[in-house]
């Protein structure tokens, strides 16, 4: 199990340039893994962190239901990345919808970067809308039950899309996920 472990959580008056977190979980034959990659404004890496593959077995899936796949995400795996974390940040975004719910265990706002295929771009809906969908980008979305994050937000994630494009860093973690797998790296976080 994660070891409960708390983090000095950056404010908004927080010295120094916005840091910011791109989490993703991959789900892989042996199990869920998460990748954690902390940057600065423009997207240099700061830091990078990976964990081991979690594996529920069927009576944590028959018990869990259908909270098992933002339990393993969020709290498990999600949590465990951002507490042992080097560099608070001040936002973190990631491509899996369940890690929202890490939310609930961060004073961070944490938003959704959705695809735009994702069938939740064409109808984004309420005060969770970070940034409605684009000709050629999905809706940001934050947890429903933070709609006030996403006002608090958008000037910072205006001046990121500025720089970066929000779904790029995701594609660094997985190739240093595999990458670290080949090198023999098993457990970072």
């Amino acid at each position: 199990m994660v070891p409960n472990s708390t983090q000095p959580v950056p404010s908004e008056k927080s010295a120094g340039p916005p840091t910011l977190g791109f989490l993703t979980v991959l789900q892989e034959a042996s199990g869920y893994l998460g990748g954690y990659l902390v940057t600065n404004l423009w997207g240099r890496p700061l830091e990078f962190r990976l964990t081991s593959a979690v594996q529920p077995n069927k009576v944590q899936q028959i018990l869990y239901g259908g909270t098992l796949l933002p339990y393993i995400c969020a709290d498990l795996l999600g949590k465990t990345l951002v507490d042992r974390a080097g560099i608070p940040v001040h936002l973190i975004f990631t491509d899996r919808e369940a890690v929202l719910d890490l939310r609930l265990k961060l004073d961070v706002p944490v938003v959704c970067v959705t695809a735009v295929e994702d069938p939740r771009a064409a109808q984004p809906s309420g005060e969770a809308v970070v940034r409605p969908a684009t000709a050629n980008r999905g809706p940001l979305l934050c947890h429903p039950q933070f709609p006030a994050d996403a006002a608090a937000v958008r000037d910072l994630v205006g001046r990121v899309e500025s720089n970066l494009d929000l779904a790029e860093p995701f594609a660094r973690i997985r190739e240093a996920v595999a990458e670290a797998r080949k090198m023999g790296v098993t457990r970072a976080a």
